[in-house]
């Protein structure tokens, strides 16, 4: 696992009903992803890069969570020898559902 990887404590917790767990901590629709974490008080969805956690977590802004909606090639996890990855941005949401991008990849 990439925050593994990235030196960061994982606990894997296996529930029923994803969605219920997204919807209890404000993750919008439009920004699902496949994964959902929590770092201390954020919200970490989909494959949003150790970097990018790191920065949250030290700038620590007023925000609900951040997201990478879908699998973009070349994000962890989703890398593809021989492909080019996309671009993609991490995308911080706010409990209100108000969106900015976070980061560019």
């Amino acid at each position: 696992m990439h925050l593994q990887e990235n030196g960061f404590d994982v606990e894997t917790v296996e529930v029923d009903g994803l969605a219920q767990v997204k919807a209890e901590h404000g993750v919008p629709q439009a920004l699902e992803g496949c994964h959902t974490a929590v770092a201390d008080g954020y919200v970490i969805e989909g494959h949003v890069p150790a970097d990018v956690v790191r920065k949250l977590l030290k700038e620590r802004p007023e925000i609900a969570g951040v997201a990478v909606p879908g699998m973009p090639i070349g994000s962890p996890g989703m890398e593809v020898p021989g492909r080019t990855p996309e671009r993609y941005d991490v995308v911080a949401f706010a409990k209100d559902g108000k969106t900015t991008v976070y980061a560019r990849r």
